[in-house]
């Protein structure tokens, strides 16, 4: 029967240190090096294993998200931070770079922004 005690997510980067510093200073988290790579203590109590990868290639597709009370502050504050977020086509994206997903009744407001190594995360506000 399959009955797993925990479960994280795994994603790789080509700088630990690159990595390590961003996780730390632009988003905050508590990160303790482990096994040849971070552990990620994410809010809520999961958490995420980075690992290096000589030949990385960014995650195509947002593999990590941060759900916030406040979206605006949220971005203004990584702003603050040296974050930087991205502009898709075909996304109507206000001057700040976030999706209003709420006022369209189509899902939540996001902003999506890259770690050191390319990885796609973003910031959302539920409601």
């Amino acid at each position: 029967m399959f009955q797993p005690k925990t479960a994280f997510s795994g994603f790789s980067v080509n700088d630990l240190a690159k990595a390590k510093a961003f996780y730390i200073q632009a988003l905050g988290l508590h990160v303790v090096e482990e096994g040849g790579g971070l552990r990620l203590h994410l809010p809520g109590g999961g958490t995420a294993f980075a690992y290096p990868k000589d030949n990385h290639q960014p995650a195509t597709f947002t593999m990590l998200d941060f759900v916030v009370d406040d979206i605006d502050a949220a971005v203004e504050e990584l702003k603050s931070r040296s974050v930087s977020f991205e502009r898709y086509e075909g996304m109507v994206q206000d001057e700040k770079g976030i999706m209003r997903g709420i006022s369209q009744k189509m899902g939540p407001d996001i902003a999506w922004f890259k770690d050191p190594a390319g990885n796609i995360l973003a910031v959302l506000q539920a409601e």
